[in-house]
């Protein structure tokens, strides 16, 4: 077989066409040509799946937003705003107006400055945070914009999936088309997170300078906004370092950008972090009071009081607007008459005041001595997270007045006004005895109430019944739980500073009801939720019953164990000590204010009250009494200028002076056996019958004798009256 003609480099001999020689063999198709079908396939499933999860996320509407957290603020009478209430996000929502322009740069220097330029997404941005990356130098900058970190703090959350991320740029895509720059601005400045539970500019303007967004200057607006990387590491008190490298970044940015000069940068950067910004405190994150005035405990006791209404999300997170009943003055008044006079806080006790108006409103509530030593409010009792103290003869008032229910003449005289009596039907084995076991003999109920005798009350119990007491001590508005036992005409049962203001409110009334109230309007948005009105307002007791009740309360202050709490105008109340000097109390009013003073050791009755501010003694009708007059005098003048502060007589409350109290007149009596007030009413005193008391009464012939009814607003006069304003009708026995 002939040989085959040899081809050319072009092709065989003779022909024209390339390709066709020989010499030279042929290639081999490469891999992707070789498997082009199945990259194909591949390609084409990819660009679908990519095609339709786009078309998905595009199809999706525009999530809804969700409601921002939002602070709740608490204002006090005036309208000044005295606290705030929040949960874990301390947030003010603000509109964008209100944010300076130099803030606005900052924020927009540290976090997206092509922010008004870009249409939600930034590739430039995301490719110039990777090569930094890249470059192990860290970026200033991260990779996605304003609009994607607004989107991913509030709509689609910052779960890490390729998803995620797709349908965060395609949001933020859309939000750009519905919302102008300002308002997605606006948006962003009110959700971010600044570090110390502080959500948006305002707060972490409120949290970081104690001052508004309107009113914050570049460096501040530097700070905050170099705050947003790392808000953590980035507080100057956690990480000094870092801290001047954010704010040193955001200002050179900001020059770049010719948002401010090199000048003003410098300028900033001179000036030390640390003394413009404030230390982060150690408080309770879901409360920050603004005064000074001891009104935490007040607050306190209006979050409670809200809580239980609205649920704590609603008040924590819903922005409420709440208008309170304190007196800002009022409030400084009552603080600095318990704390100015128990001014050592290493040695002397605690003190508590709640002050109320003729319409039941708080106007000054002292819970405690400080806020950030106890949180336990003395004045609001269980509720304010301790218990109840024992009223001492501040309670005898309630037996008075079912004395006077049950048309016992006030007149009525008790032969056995002795040292001490007993033991008693009811009683155990013990006796009971009057303070300083001082014997008064042969004395009516109005003496009896004004020296505070202890025998007389002991046998006044048993004839009305204690249950009866309990009935209207809590139509009085003690709402604690009493036990119908003899003890309770001592006020050996526990009550608070607030159920005693109140009580005593339902005299000033003249027998009418009326619930403390703390709070006078609650709104909501546009919502008004609560409206200025008194609760609980009833008849508690016969109009006569409180003003004969009152009137003798008078001859108290005028001529008894409560001299020390006269006031210009007149005023009228009860002391109160509990056995072993306890507990001390002056519970009391004028013509425009009802006021609870009590005071003791946290440690409760193991510890009494003795050696305190040079009193060997503290009765109620010493230190309590002096601060009911110091606080009143201020408070509640009657001719409307607040008087001097008093002068703390020691010599005259211990006693070595006769000024302390009208010569026979015994300073307090409110006291028992200690056996008697150590002991336990729940278990070793239990209601028994009751003994029969000789009692005397007027004759049969005789009329009962008329009560001269007082009259309120008071008009005492300021000199003492020796003798109580009772008339008695002729041939009454003396």
């Amino acid at each position: 077989r002939p040989a085959p003609a040899r081809r050319g480099p072009l092709g065989p001999p003779g022909s024209s066409r390339p390709g066709q020689g020989r010499g030279r063999r042929t290639r081999k198709p490469g891999i992707f040509w070789r498997y082009r079908r199945i990259w194909f396939m591949f390609g084409f499933l990819g660009f679908t799946a990519l095609a339709g999860a786009i078309w998905v996320v595009t199809q999706i509407p525009l999530p809804s937003e969700a409601p921002l957290a939002q602070t709740t603020l608490i204002f006090d009478a005036s309208g000044a705003q005295v606290a705030e209430l929040h949960g874990v996000e301390n947030r003010f929502p603000i509109k964008i107006e209100q944010v300076p322009a130099i803030t606005q740069a900052a924020v927009i220097a540290a976090e997206d400055r092509n922010f008004l330029e870009h249409g939600g997404v930034d590739p430039w941005s995301i490719l110039r945070a990777t090569w930094a990356d890249i470059r192990n130098k860290g970026a200033t900058q991260g990779g996605s914009t304003i609009t994607q970190q607004y989107v991913k703090n509030q709509i689609v959350g910052s779960e890490r999936s390729l998803m995620r991320k797709l349908k965060e740029a395609v949001v933020a895509v859309k939000l750009e088309r519905k919302y102008s720059k300002p308002q997605i601005l606006e948006k962003y400045l009110n959700t971010v997170y600044f570090g110390r539970g502080a959500y948006g500019i305002e707060a972490a303007a409120k949290t970081y300078f104690r001052k508004g967004v309107e009113d914050l200057d570049l460096k501040e607006s530097a700070y905050l906004a170099g705050l947003i990387r790392t808000p953590s590491t980035g507080d100057v008190y956690s990480d000094p370092e870092t801290a001047y490298f954010l704010r040193s970044s955001v200002l050179r940015t900001m020059v770049k950008a010719r948002t401010i000069t090199q000048a003003q940068a410098d300028e900033a950067e001179r000036t030390k972090i640390e003394q413009y910004t404030f230390a982060p405190e150690k408080a309770d994150t879901t409360f920050t009071n603004l005064t000074d005035n001891g009104s935490e405990y007040f607050i306190d006791y209006v979050r409670q009081q809200l809580i239980r209404d609205y649920g704590q999300d609603r008040v924590l997170r819903g922005g409420l607007r709440v208008y309170t009943t304190l007196d800002p003055k009022v409030q400084d008044y009552a603080y600095r008459a318990v704390y100015d006079t128990l001014k050592n806080p290493e040695r002397d006790p605690i003190g508590s005041l709640v002050s109320l108006d003729s319409e039941g409103r708080v106007v000054a509530m002292v819970g405690n001595r400080r806020w950030a030593d106890s949180q336990v409010n003395v004045a609001a009792g269980t509720a304010g997270g301790g218990g109840g103290r024992q009223g001492g003869s501040a309670f005898k008032p309630f037996v008075l007045t079912e004395a006077i229910k049950q048309n016992i003449p006030l007149t009525n005289k008790y032969y056995n006004g002795a040292a001490k009596i007993g033991p008693l039907p009811g009683w155990g084995d013990q006796e009971v005895h009057n303070y300083g076991d001082t014997g008064f003999g042969y004395i009516n109920l109005i003496d009896a109430t004004v020296n505070s005798v202890n025998t007389v009350y002991a046998q006044l119990v048993d004839q009305v019944g204690p249950a009866n007491v309990v009935a209207t001590a809590h139509d009085l508005g003690i709402t604690s739980d009493l036990l119908p036992v003899p003890s309770i005409t001592l006020g050996t049962q526990e009550v608070s500073v607030l159920e005693m203001a109140d009580a005593y409110l339902t005299f000033f009334r003249d027998g009418t009801h009326v619930d403390p109230r703390v709070i006078t309007k609650v709104t909501e948005g546009a919502a008004v939720l609560v409206e200025d009105k008194p609760t609980g307002v009833r008849r508690a007791i016969p109009r006569e019953t409180a003003q004969q009740v009152r009137e003798v309360l008078g001859q108290v202050v005028e001529r008894g164990s409560g001299t020390q709490a006269q006031l210009p105008g007149g005023a009228w109340g009860k002391t109160g000590t509990t056995d072993g000097f306890g507990d001390a109390w002056f519970v009391g009013a004028n013509d425009k204010l009802v006021t609870a003073v009590w005071m003791g050791y946290p440690e409760g009755q193991s510890r009494p009250l003795l050696n305190v501010e040079g009193v060997n003694k503290v009765a109620g009708g010493t230190l309590p009494a002096f601060i009911f007059k110091k606080f009143m005098t201020k408070a509640a003048p009657t001719d409307g200028k607040p008087a001097p502060d008093p002068i703390l007589d020691v010599r005259a409350l211990n006693g070595s002076s006769s000024a302390a109290r009208p010569a026979g007149a015994s300073s307090e009596s409110s006291t028992t056996t200690t056996a008697v007030e150590a002991a336990s009413p729940a278990t070793t005193i239990a209601p028994v019958a009751s003994p029969a008391i000789t009692i005397p009464a007027p004759k049969p012939t005789v009329p009962a004798p008329t009560l001269i009814a007082p009259t309120i607003p008071s008009t005492t006069p300021t000199t003492r009256r020796t003798q109580p304003t009772i008339t008695f009708p002729p041939g009454f026995p003396p």
